[in-house]
């Protein structure tokens, strides 16, 4: 399921990605690179952490990717500003992702 999860991030990175690169202008541009390229960065982490058999750190990446790109995607196509203020929630996912990740590293 990680591996899949992880697959469909990393495809909604890339259309999100390409959206801000060809199809938005200004804010919302650079809100779709932005989430883009971080929601494609830990998509590619969730698959490194699955092939080492850590799913949580894993998860983590998925979820924080999508909270963190997908507050910036809403707010590319319309949604209130407000939505900002989720963004960093997202981050602070990844964050943990990556200290679980070196935590499981350090273990084995």
């Amino acid at each position: 399921m990680l591996v899949m999860g992880a697959a469909l991030s990393g495809a909604i990175a890339v259309a999100a990605g390409a959206f801000g690169a060809h199809g938005a202008e200004g804010k919302a541009a650079e809100w779709l690179r932005t989430g883009g390229e971080y929601q494609l960065i830990h998509a590619v982490a969730a698959l490194v952490a699955a092939r080492m058999g850590a799913t949580g750190p894993g998860w983590l990446f998925v979820a924080g990717g999508a909270v963190f790109a997908g507050s910036l995607y809403l707010m590319a196509i319309g949604a209130p500003r407000w939505l900002g203020a989720v963004t960093p929630i997202g981050g602070t996912l990844l964050i943990a992702g990556w200290l679980w990740l070196a935590w499981v590293g350090m273990r084995t």
